[in-house]
């Protein structure tokens, strides 16, 4: 069933390209791209849930920040099979999408777990409060790359890439922080390609490939994401395959970019 395990392999999907690479284009307050999350059941290709992504601007007496989100829920005729309200978010600075905070407030299948992330101005340390069910709030000092940041922001900060400074063939590595750790991710850039969505037609995309040490992803080249290879660099397709199954993220509206 899709789950966390999507978002995170979204920010996965995104890590590798951060950090070496220009940054071309400026993400905007009020944006929205709506997908909707399939997963491979019965022998078909199944939509089982919807995941909204969006920004707005947060003002506050002394900073101004963007607030992005990432919201996945089941659709209502799946909850009684696995009931997902997941909302990961992450308060980043305008310019540079540095983030200041992350959170993600989970309910899957009746699991439920609060995650609280303050990233200290020293680039090193990530302060996390947490809590599981009805357990105890935990605290906790996680320390760092300095260029480690939340997956919420990856998914964001892939828009910014010049593109055009990658080889097809090439690897990147990159650092995340997710559950309180830090993952190790390789990210290949395969080319472009052109691919049909429900949304924006033929679209010219650049095509990556993820791979990762740990257990949620595997194969070689299995684990992919198109982005439209144009100045807004919108993610329209991902294809992912975990060790429970196979599945697809879809997008299918866009608004405010």
């Amino acid at each position: 069933m899709i789950h966390s395990q999507f978002i995170k392999k979204l920010g996965f999907l995104l890590v590798g390209l951060l950090m070496f690479f220009p940054l071309t284009a400026q993400i905007h307050a009020n944006e929205k791209l709506v997908y909707s999350g399939s997963y491979f059941l019965s022998g078909m290709m199944t939509n089982v849930a919807q995941i909204t992504m969006s920004t707005e601007m947060l003002k506050t007496s002394k900073k101004s920040y963007l607030h992005l989100s990432v919201e996945a829920a089941t659709f209502q005729k799946w909850d009684s099979y696995f009931k997902i309200r997941d909302l990961y978010e992450s308060y980043v600075d305008p310019q540079s999408l540095k983030p200041s905070l992350y959170q993600r407030n989970v309910y899957e299948g009746g699991y439920t777990k609060t995650e609280k992330y303050t990233f200290l101005p020293d680039g090193k340390t990530v302060k996390s409060v947490t809590r599981r069910k009805n357990g105890p709030v935990k605290t906790n000092s996680v320390s760092i790359n300095p260029k480690t940041i939340d997956v919420v922001t990856l998914i964001y900060k892939l828009r910014t890439i010049n593109f055009s400074t990658i080889r097809p063939g090439q690897f990147i590595a990159f650092q995340t922080i997710f559950d309180e750790k830090e993952y190790p991710v390789w990210i290949k850039f395969i080319g472009k390609e052109t691919i049909s969505t429900s949304t924006l037609g033929k679209q010219a995309c650049f095509k990556l490939s993820i791979s990762s040490k740990t257990n949620k992803l595997k194969g070689t080249d299995k684990n992919l994401i198109w982005i439209t290879a144009d100045s807004k660099k919108i993610p329209c397709l991902i294809e992912f395959s975990i060790p429970v199954g196979t599945g697809r993220v879809s997008l299918i509206n866009v608004s405010g970019v």
